[in-house]
């Protein structure tokens, strides 16, 4: 196959397999997909999931947000990990949202990365999820595949969101990046990964990768 038919395949193969594709994480609204998304940091949707209700309870919005000390928001989602970063940008974020932005979450790029303890990756989720701005948020799943499809060098995460978004048609980003990532965790995974089960690699993947499956 040819770059162009592995594109089609790959839009193919998860268009079959994912029909639907609900948002990973738990939210009601942009603001507490952000601090959500925030949370997600070298963490796991599921325990994210588990650990919002508990800070949404106490404060679901800026305003009540900021009546929080960074301690207790600490405190609250401590099991996430990196703790200490996360708190003192989600109470950092609230003031400013509160104090720029009339307490709404800005619908831009630019914006949202100012904001503090967000990146572009996460600006692109909020985009892409929260306000359907087409985005194609990267994260490990989508990086290790696009390598592996032989779509994406794999030498960064910037290198691979400008090869995603040059191969797929724009209007589908917001929908294929979601579909990527269910595959990955079922399909396609770091460890354990089985190549018989993992149809799209096993079809159009990069020669390297598949033998050094083989040689396993």
């Amino acid at each position: 196959m040819n770059k162009k038919e592995r594109v089609q395949f790959v839009i193919d193969t998860l268009n079959e397999l994912y029909i639907e594709v609900p948002i990973p994480l738990n939210h009601k609204d942009p603001y507490t997909l952000l601090i959500a998304v925030l949370m997600s940091a070298q963490s796991t949707d599921a325990k994210v999931n588990q650990i919002t209700p508990l800070l949404f309870k106490k404060a679901d919005n800026p305003k009540d947000m900021i009546k929080l000390s960074v301690e207790e928001i600490r405190e609250i989602i401590k099991p996430v990990g990196l703790s200490p970063m996360k708190s003192k940008g989600i109470h950092g974020l609230s003031h400013i949202l509160l104090d720029k932005h009339n307490g709404e979450v800005p619908v831009s790029f630019e914006a949202l990365e100012a904001l503090p303890a967000v990146g572009h990756k996460t600006a692109s989720v909020v985009m892409s999820q929260a306000f359907g701005i087409p985005s194609f948020p990267v994260d490990t799943h989508i990086h290790r595949l696009m390598y592996r499809w032989n779509l994406s060098n794999g030498k960064n995460v910037v290198q691979t969101e400008k090869d995603a978004k040059r191969l797929f048609p724009e209007a589908i980003w917001n929908k294929l990046h979601l579909q990527i990532i269910y595959y990955g965790r079922e399909y396609s995974p770091a460890r354990a990964w089985d190549l018989e089960k993992d149809i799209i690699t096993k079809t159009i993947g990069r020669k390297s990768v598949i033998d050094s499956y083989s040689k396993k």
